[in-house]
Formats: C-alpha cells, sequence, structure tokens
C-alpha cells in the first residue's frame, strides 16, 4: 500500500463531497481485503435514486476495469495483470486486465453484494454495469475506516476529495475530475518481455520444402541482457508450462487468384526468390528513390502451391524498448480457403530456457505475435484484402482479433481437469491467455483440453499428436470469430442507413444535407456491395473445408468428440445464410433511402422552379416600371431646371430687385425693355445653367452609387441564433422581413455598420438570412460604397469578409463543431474523425508496429 498517498488524502478537507462512516474500527466482513477495497470503489461510482424522481448510477465494467488496473499500479490492490483484447465503441484495443479482479467481482455477485445491470451498446455488444446491493451496503458500515482511505488515496483527484471518473477519447482512457484535472490511464499500454522464438508450422500444413529453421542456440540471449517493462513487480506464476508452441490463427478472405498473386509478388516461382515487399503505396513510382522505415522483416519462403498455399518464415527486426531483446520468427502459413496460421516455437523466455514458462509472460508474448503477425501479413496481401479487413473492423484492422492455440508438452501443476476449473487461481491464469476460460476436459490421463472464449490450451506428452485436428478446428473456428464481426458489421450498416434517413428529412430546410444524403448513397452502396463479396468467399470457404476424419485411437476420438468438429460446418452455412438474408434486406433499405432521397431532390427543383418563375415575374414588372420612371425622371429633371431658372429670375425682378436702382434702369430700358429677346435669351441662358448644375450633380451622386461593391457570402452553418439577435441589436436594423416555409422560419434582416470609421469612412448595408427554427445562417450580403470611403482607407472584398466573419466569430455566432450531428455519421466517418483529432506520437516500444510504412524482405 501507498502510505504517502494516504497521509496526503487524510491531511485533505474532510468536509468534501466524500461521506465517510463514522466508526474508524470497523469489523470483519467476512471479504479478503482486496474485495472489501473492490467493493467500496464500486460504491464510490454507483449509488440508487433516493425517490422515485432520481435516478440510479452504475459503473460500467470496462470503466470498473481501468479502476482497477489503476489501483493495482498505486499498490492498493493485490492482483496481477494482463493484456486483453476488448472492444471499446467499436474500436478493438489492448487493455490491461486484471482476471483476478474480475474473478472477485464475480464472487461478489454471487454474494449478492452487487448488482448487475446488462444493456446493449451501439456496437450490439453486450455492456454490463455494477453497483452495490443493499446486503453490500450494509456490509460496508462494518468496513475499517483504514480500507476506505486506501481506495480514497488513489480514486480521487490528489489532494482533494474530487471523484476521478473515466473517459474513453478513441484512443486512450483518462482519469478526470468535475474541476477539469485530467490525466492518461496507462491501462492501454501493452508491455514486453525478452524472448527467443522459432518458426513453427505444424507439420500437416506443409506440402515438402525445407524444415523451419531454430534458433535454439541464441536461446541464452534473453536471459543475458534480456529486461521486460512489466510495471506490475509482484507478478505471481501459479501455472507453467514446458516447451511450448504458440499458433495464432484467423480468417482473411482469400482465393485461388489472392494465393496466385501472392505467389508472383513474392516470387515463390522465380530462380531468386528474394526482394522486399512493403504495402506502402510509391506515389512518385517515375523518382529515383523511396524512403521506409528501417524496421524490416526478413522472409523466406518454404513451400508453395500455385493456387492452394503458401509456407514461410518470417523473422521480423522491430524496434524494441531498451533493455528488451526480442529474437522473433514466425512460420506462416496461408491457405486458398482464407485461414492463416501464424506460428511460434518458444526457446527462451526471460532466463528460462525452453522451459517453465510462465503464463503472465506468456500473455504478453502473445500480444506481440497478434500485433506483428497484422504488421507481416497487411504488408503481404493485396490492398483489396486490405480494403475488406478495414470494412469490416471499421477502418481498425490492425488490431483484429485473433484466435489462440497454445500447445505445451507439460503443465506444471499437472492437474485433473476438474481441478483446474476452480473459479480460482488457476482459471484466473488460463484467462489470461485464452480468456474466459469455458471448459476443461481430460483427453487422456496426461494430456488436457481447456477451452476459452479466445482460444484454447492443449497440453500433454502427446498433445502434437492431435496437430491436424487442432488445425481443423483452428479453420472453423476462425470463420467463426470473422463471421461474428461481419455480422455485427452488418447491424452497423443497419444504424448508418437510420442515421442518413435522419439526414434525409433534413433536406427540406438543410441546404447541405442533399450533397451530405448523396455522399452517403455512394458510400453506404460501396459498403453494401464489398461486404456482399465478403459473403462469396465465406461461401467458397465452407466448401473448401474439409471435416476429418475422426482418429482411430481412443485419445483421438475423445479429442475429436470435444471439439466438436463434425457439426460446424453446417452450423456456419447456416448462419452465412441468415447473414445474407440481413444483407439483401439492407440492400433493399438502401433502395428505399435513394428512393426518398430523389423523391426530396425532386421536390427542392419543383420548389426552386416554382421561386425563380415568382423572381422572374417580378422582375419584369420591375423592368417595365423602371423604365417609365426613367422617362419619367428625365422629362421631371428638365423641368426643374427651368422652374429653377425662372424662379431666380423672379426673385430678380419682383417687387423690389436691382432693375430699380438707377446705375440700373437705363441697361434695361435701352438693352431689355426695347428689345423683345434679350430677356428671353437671358432667360435660356440662366436655365442652361441650372440644368447643368443638376446634371452634374446628378453625374456626381449616380458616379458614387456605382461604386458599389456587393459581395454574398454562402455561409449553410449552424449558429447560435440568440447572439445573432443581440448583435443585430446593437447595430441600425433598416429592413426585417420573415417567412414562413414549413420546417423553415427564414428571417431576412439588413442593418447599417453605425461605426464607418472602422470601415474606411463609410458604412456598408449588411444583410443576412438565416433559419431562425433550425440555427442555420444561410447568406450574408453586404453593400459597401467604395468611392464614399476615404482612398487610402478602402477596403478590398477579401478586408470585407475577413473583417464580418471575424466579428462574428469574435461574438461567438458560429457553432462550433456542429457543422453536423455526430450521432448522424457513418461508422467508418465516426473511425476517420478520430483517426484525424490523433497527434503524432514517437516511437517507442511496441506503438509504431502498425505504422504504414512497413517493409517485408523475401529471400
Amino acid at each position: 500500500m501507498n502510505a504517502s498517498k494516504i497521509a496526503s488524502y487524510l491531511d485533505s478537507d474532510p468536509l468534501e463531497t466524500v461521506s465517510l462512516v463514522e466508526s474508524s474500527d470497523g469489523g470483519d466482513t467476512g471479504l479478503t481485503d482486496n474485495q472489501n477495497r473492490l467493493l467500496y470503489l464500486i460504491d464510490l461510482h454507483a449509488s440508487k435514486a433516493q425517490d422515485r424522481e432520481g435516478s440510479d448510477r452504475w459503473v460500467r465494467k470496462q470503466a470498473l476495469s481501468v479502476l482497477i488496473y489503476e489501483g493495482i499500479i498505486s499498490e492498493i490492490f493485490d492482483y496481477d495483470y494482463a493484456p486483453q483484447s476488448a472492444l471499446i465503441e467499436n474500436r478493438r484495443v489492448w487493455v490491461n486486465v486484471s482476471q483476478e479482479g474480475q474473478s472477485d467481482i464475480e464472487l461478489l455477485r454471487e454474494e449478492v453484494l452487487i448488482n448487475a445491470l446488462l444493456v446493449s451498446s451501439k456496437s450490439y455488444k453486450p455492456v454490463v454495469l455494477y453497483q452495490v446491493s443493499d446486503k453490500g451496503q450494509e456490509l460496508l458500515k462494518s468496513l475499517a475506516r483504514t480500507e476506505k482511505e486506501a481506495v480514497n488515496a488513489f480514486a480521487h483527484k490528489p489532494d482533494s476529495r474530487e471523484l476521478l471518473k473515466t473517459s474513453w477519447d478513441g484512443e486512450n482512457y483518462w482519469l478526470g475530475s468535475s474541476s477539469g484535472y485530467k490525466r492518461r490511464s496507462t491501462t492501454t499500454d501493452t508491455e514486453d518481455v525478452s524472448y527467443v522464438s522459432s518458426a513453427y508450422i505444424p507439420q500437416c500444413l506443409r506440402y515438402g520444402g525445407r524444415p523451419t529453421m531454430s534458433n535454439a542456440h541464441r536461446a541464452h540471449e534473453s536471459g543475458e541482457t534480456g529486461l521486460d517493462n512489466i510495471r506490475d513487480n509482484g507478478l505471481e506464476e501459479i501455472v507453467t508450462l514446458n516447451s511450448v508452441s504458440m499458433i495464432v490463427a484467423e480468417y482473411i478472405p482469400f482465393g485461388a487468384n489472392q494465393i496466385v498473386q501472392l505467389n508472383n509478388n513474392v516470387g515463390s516461382t522465380e530462380r531468386v526468390q528474394g526482394g522486399y515487399i512493403s504495402s506502402v503505396i510509391d506515389g512518385d513510382s517515375g523518382g529515383t528513390a523511396l524512403e521506409l522505415s528501417p524496421e524490416l522483416t526478413s522472409v523466406e519462403v518454404l513451400d508453395y502451391t500455385q493456387t492452394n498455399h503458401i509456407n514461410f518464415e518470417a523473422e521480423i527486426r522491430f524496434r524494441e524498448d531498451p533493455g528488451v531483446v526480442q529474437v522473433e520468427t514466425f512460420g506462416i502459413s496461408m491457405n486458398a480457403e482464407g485461414t492463416c496460421f501464424y506460428g511460434m516455437q518458444l526457446e527462451a523466455v526471460m532466463n528460462r530456457i525452453k522451459d517453465n514458462i510462465s503464463l503472465d509472460h506468456l500473455s504478453r508474448i502473445l500480444v506481440d505475435i497478434q500485433q506483428d503477425s497484422s504488421s507481416i501479413i497487411d504488408s503481404v496481401v493485396s490492398q483489396y484484402q486490405r480494403e475488406l479487413l478495414d470494412l469490416v473492423f471499421i477502418g481498425d484492422a490492425p488490431n483484429r482479433n485473433k484466435v489462440n492455440l497454445i500447445i505445451a508438452n507439460e503443465i506444471t501443476p499437472h492437474l485433473t481437469a476438474g481441478e483446474y476449473m476452480d473459479k480460482g487461481e488457476y482459471e484466473n491464469e488460463f484467462k489470461q491467455v485464452i480468456g474466459d476460460t469455458k471448459a476443461a476436459f481430460d483427453i487422456s490421463e496426461q494430456d488436457s483440453l481447456i477451452f476459452g472464449s479466445q482460444g484454447l490450451l492443449v497440453c500433454g506428452p502427446s498433445a502434437r499428436n492431435y496437430e491436424p485436428l487442432l488445425c481443423a478446428y483452428l479453420q472453423f473456428t476462425t470463420l467463426d470469430l470473422f463471421l461474428q464481426n461481419f455480422f455485427s458489421r452488418i447491424w452497423i450498416l443497419n444504424d448508418d442507413l437510420k442515421a442518413s434517413y435522419q439526414v434525409v428529412e433534413k433536406i427540406e430546410y438543410d441546404p447541405l444535407a442533399l450533397g451530405r444524403s448523396r455522399d452517403r448513397l455512394c458510400t453506404l452502396s460501396k459498403e453494401i456491395i464489398i461486404l456482399d463479396q465478403i459473403l462469396g468467399y465465406l461461401d467458397e470457404a465452407l466448401e473448401m473445408m474439409e471435416i476429418p476424419p475422426e482418429p482411430p485411437e481412443q485419445a483421438g476420438r475423445s479429442l475429436y468428440q470435444r471439439l466438436e468438429i463434425s457439426g460446424m460446418r453446417d452450423q456456419l452455412t447456416r448462419r452465412v445464410k441468415d447473414v445474407k438474408k440481413n444483407l439483401t434486406a439492407s440492400q433493399r433499405n438502401l433502395d428505399l433511402l435513394r428512393e426518398r432521397v430523389e423523391m426530396e431532390s425532386q421536390n427542392k427543383t419543383a420548389q426552386l422552379s416554382l421561386e425563380m418563375e415568382k423572381n422572374t415575374k417580378q422582375l419584369c414588372a420591375l423592368q417595365a416600371s423602371s423604365g417609365d420612371a426613367v422617362r419619367s425622371l428625365k422629362i421631371l429633371q428638365t423641368i426643374f431646371a427651368g422652374v429653377i431658372a425662372f424662379d431666380f429670375l423672379d426673385r430678380i425682378t419682383g417687387e423690389w430687385t436691382v432693375l430699380d436702382a438707377e446705375w440700373m434702369s437705363g441697361f434695361v430700358n435701352s438693352v431689355i425693355k426695347e428689345h423683345m429677346l434679350v430677356w428671353f435669351a437671358i432667360s435660356i441662358v440662366a436655365w442652361s445653367i441650372a440644368a447643368y448644375l443638376v446634371s452634374r450633380q446628378t453625374y456626381i451622386g449616380n458616379w458614387k452609387s456605382r461604386g458599389m461593391t456587393t459581395m454574398s457570402i454562402t455561409v449553410n452553418r449552424n449558429i447560435d441564433t440568440a447572439k445573432l439577435k443581440e448583435l443585430i441589436l446593437e447595430k441600425e436594423k433598416t429592413t426585417d422581413e420573415r417567412r414562413y416555409e414549413g420546417k423553415k422560419q427564414v428571417v431576412k434582416v439588413t442593418y447599417e455598420e453605425p461605426t464607418p470609421v472602422e470601415w474606411g469612412g463609410t458604412s456598408p448595408f449588411v444583410t443576412l438570412e438565416y433559419d431562425d427554427k433550425n440555427c442555420i445562417l444561410l447568406e450574408i450580403t453586404m453593400h459597401y460604397n467604395r468611392r464614399e470611403a476615404k482612398k487610402d482607407l478602402v477596403l478590398s472584398a477579401d478586408e470585407l469578409k475577413q473583417k464580418l466573419m471575424h466579428e462574428f466569430e469574435n461574438k461567438g455566432i458560429f457553432a462550433t463543431g456542429k457543422e453536423e450531428d455526430t450521432s448522424t455519421l457513418l461508422a467508418i466517418e465516426k473511425r476517420k474523425s478520430i483517426d484525424s483529432g490523433k497527434e503524432a506520437e514517437p516511437m517507442l516500444g511496441r506503438n509504431p508496429r502498425t505504422m504504414d510504412a512497413r517493409a517485408v524482405r523475401f529471400e
């Protein structure tokens, strides 16, 4: 137990959120310290409703597993942990899980100290949640205060009483508090051990060729300088194995043509079978050089047939953590029916040569095999096959789950099958390598068989004699596992179809919905076509897979019956037919969706035609009235100039004018009165001067009006209408138009900027058109008279746009991150959004094994 953390926690404010039992001594609960602390940890994160209006709070099994791991690292729980493949929100990741902790949870359930709730996730996988029962609450009242403080020390933010809760960001688990404290959990960081291995391919899969090479002479390397990076220093070894061989198997859609292409790619038929091959696409094939990662894999072809199979050795040379020594050599067998075997014979693990191999170490090695086998095979198969896998596993194919087969010549301690299934330490050990144990059988007096959810363990001196049966079993189980993932992918496809219907319903008011709907149709159509192709490969694989005959010896017959191979093909055939019906239904739903989109598109086109017809009529009417107005204006302008001139003269010749002056009377009498046309000429000249001045002023006004910069911005973005209205209230609003159209409420507002100084000396007019009901800003139109602005301060169109959008951003008008509701994203789009948000990480340990820049060398 970490005493410093507990002491720090005891010094914190006792009046905060966590309530403690008044008794500090406590009593005997009848449980172990680990079980007591585990029960209290569940109680911290789950609670019952206080009244009918309240709600119950349950803690998820996966989140609890993360918290247990953190407790182990903090030395609060005395458990072991091992990496295990888990599916979290459609992502397959490796998570450190304590099987002992899971066993104690099951014990608490059996004792009715906690309740369990089963729900279904979005990926159609069962989710288990826990809550302390009434009986468990009574037991917690007698729990010692020191036990609670031990849990509180790691379950809360340092030096506070803020409870840490788990969150998943698509890549890592995080522990965070309500005040914003956050740190990353290392539960997804797998650990490495030093080991030496040789290639292993069962003889039943070989068709001639030389034997696999042995690295037994290098076994000392893992013990001399080899280390591990396991964070748990108190690993407890209960079960050990001698002379261990491991096979990790999976199904990949294959066919005869893919095998032919694979043989051609690796040069199986050539005189010199050598070179390098990589999954990297050369984007500049006409260039001089190509840079790749220096982490290579040396491969040597053992035997092959042109259309049926290929067997080869692969020695990988990936960079490891400092001090970790790993000599990894795979024996890989790939068959036309799609089953891929990745075999490895352990020569040494750490300082143990051949024998006394711990299952704790073996679980870490299996993670290496699963990850490295994906890297190797992805470099060998075609781009088409990689696309098939990416579709089924939603872009997470490098972490796809596989089936483990462990064969050992001896197990220590050697017990009966019933004794291994003890619901305790033995089962917990086996769960680390083969998943949740299902059953165990004694094949013979010396040989044992243990089934798990992720594989099986066969141990005994005669275990290797059963390789043909075990490989046949793996053929069917790998296809069964792939079919489970395929079935889940179809349900996810159906969810995408349902989400697409929601997008189609927005076409009436969302300007971008029609384009998104058509993009979705293309994507979903492509996915259904590829899924249908995969079904064809599954049918072909089932036709090619043969059921082996029942062995004559008693032990072989016993294993044959336990494996239940005889009925597996029929079961898989029925399941494939069932999946075909689901895929056909999805295709029909897609056809309905396509018709719906087409109908909405036609409605959109008809609505647009009506609006264009209406606008055209309005333009014709405006054109006719505009012509009349122009002609009338010209006549009025001429008359107006004459009126001004005559009024000016009337001012002069009124009751008192300059004509009454003596010095003017002579001129008037001699020139104007005696000559009848002189005054008329003077009047015409005055009229002309007035007409010129009016025309000049009109020209200047027209010249300025023609200096208008009109800018229209199509936005179509989600907005916060409340903040937009606050912005409009700050302006000098001139017009406000509203149009109600079904699900739309279009508002068109025009306002004048109140501060012309900020716009170069003139105030632009801004027109906003937005959907008030659906919170979408449709269009922005700005009218800016550049000839009224100061010459040295005139703003260009780009500057106007930048200034306006900058103002909108500062006011928080745009609803950030809401351009598309994430609930309507396609499954593959969600995966891409997670990948695009990830930051590049340094290449440490095993992390870079799934990088694309991976080369494979063939010799």
